[in-house]
C-alpha cells in the first residue's frame, strides 16, 4: 500500500489528510478534501459575513430552512450540549465576542495586543440555553431564539473531520487531522496503528507522549494558543457557560481518545472546563474514553485507560 498525503489550511488551522491505498482512484479522491472543507467552511464559519451560519444568526426569532450540512452540524452541537450537561454549547457567540474573540486566528498577526472589552453577557447563554433552539426534522428548519447567536466552532471541525474520513474510507485506511482533532477509520493497511504525538503546550516542537491508535478519534482542547490580552488580563476561547467568561481552570490542555472524533472533541473541552479533579472523574466515569491532562504548572495527569495507547520502548 502507499501513503498519500494532502496538506492545506482550513477552519483556522493546519490540515492533514492521509490515505493508505493502492487504489488508482485514491489520489483523485484525496484531492477532493480541500474542496469539501472549503464548502463546509463557507457554510459554517462565523467569520464569513455571507456564511449560512451568519445568516441564520441574523434571523434569530425566525424559522429558517437550512442546508443539510448546517442541519447536521447543529444536531451534533445539540447532542454535544446534552452529552456534556450544557458545558459544550453552541450558544456562546455573545460571550466569545465579549471576551474579545471577534476575529479569526487566521488573522492573528494583525490582532492588537489588547482586545477591546465588552460588558454584554447574553442571558440566554446558560448551560441549558441550547434547549431553547427549536428544530423541525420534517421540514429541516431551525429557529434560534431572539437574542441568541450560535458559534459551532470545534463541533463543526469535528463533524467535518469525521465526514471526510468516512467518505475516504471506501478507498483505504484514512487519517484526517484538523489542528489536533484527528479521526482514523481503522489501522493502516499493514495492520499497524497510527502513531500520534501529544505536543507539549509549553514547547510545541516536543512531544509529551507517543500514542498508537488504530481507529476512532483523538482531540485536544487547550488554552495555550487561542489567547489574548483584555484589560490587562489573559483571555482564551474556552468559555464556561456557567459564568459566561473564559473558563477558570487548572487544566492547560486536555487530550482525549474516544471511539469517534465527536466524542473526543466534546470530552476534551468538558474536561478542560471542569478542571483536573472533576475533569478526570468525568473521563474515568466513561470507560470508552482515555485522557491526558496537562496542568497549569506542567504536571501531567493520565486516566487509567491511557496506558492502552502509550508507546513503550
Amino acid at each position: 500500500m502507499t501513503l498519500h498525503h494532502l496538506e492545506f489550511r482550513a477552519m483556522g488551522c493546519k490540515m492533514l489528510a492521509v490515505l493508505d491505498s493502492s487504489d488508482p482512484r485514491a489520489v483523485e479522491q484525496l484531492d477532493q478534501v480541500l474542496a469539501w472543507f472549503s464548502t463546509w467552511e463557507q457554510c459554517l464559519s462565523r467569520f464569513r459575513a455571507d456564511s449560512e451560519l451568519v445568516q441564520l444568526n441574523a434571523r434569530a426569532g425566525q424559522t429558517v430552512q437550512v442546508s443539510e450540512v448546517l442541519w447536521q452540524v447543529i444536531q451534533v452541537a445539540r447532542w454535544a450540549a446534552q452529552h456534556s450537561d450544557g458545558l459544550v454549547t453552541p450558544t456562546l457567540l455573545g460571550e466569545l465576542e465579549a471576551a474579545g474573540y471577534v476575529q479569526s486566528f487566521e488573522e492573528h498577526e494583525s490582532w492588537p495586543e489588547e482586545r477591546p472589552s465588552a460588558d454584554r453577557v447574553a442571558q440566554q447563554s446558560l448551560p441549558q440555553s441550547w434547549r431553547a433552539i427549536r428544530v423541525d426534522p420534517r421540514r429541516r428548519t431551525i429557529c434560534v431564539p431572539p437574542g441568541m447567536r450560535l458559534d459551532l466552532g470545534g463541533v463543526a471541525k469535528g463533524w467535518a473531520v469525521a465526514t471526510a474520513a468516512r467518505r475516504l474510507s471506501a478507498y483505504g485506511p484514512v487519517l484526517i487531522d484538523a489542528g489536533g482533532d484527528i479521526a482514523m477509520s481503522g489501522p493502516q493497511a499493514d495492520g499497524s496503528p497510527w502513531p500520534i504525538g501529544v505536543a507539549n503546550p509549553a514547547d510545541p516542537d516536543t512531544q509529551l507522549e507517543l500514542l498508537l491508535i488504530e481507529r476512532g478519534g483523538i482531540a485536544t482542547s487547550g488554552r495555550d494558543y487561542r489567547r489574548w490580552q483584555q484589560n490587562g488580563a489573559v483571555r482564551h476561547h474556552i468559555i464556561d457557560p456557567r459564568t459566561g467568561r473564559p473558563a477558570e481552570t487548572d487544566v492547560l490542555s486536555a487530550t482525549i481518545i474516544a471511539p469517534n472524533i465527536e466524542d473526543a472533541e466534546v470530552a476534551a473541552k468538558t474536561a478542560l472546563i471542569l478542571g483536573s479533579r472533576a475533569g478526570l472523574a468525568w473521563i474515568e466515569a466513561r470507560p470508552s474514553l482515555a485522557g491526558l491532562l496537562v496542568l497549569e504548572h506542567g504536571d501531567i495527569v493520565q486516566s487509567r485507560h491511557l496506558k492502552r495507547y502509550l508507546w513503550t520502548q
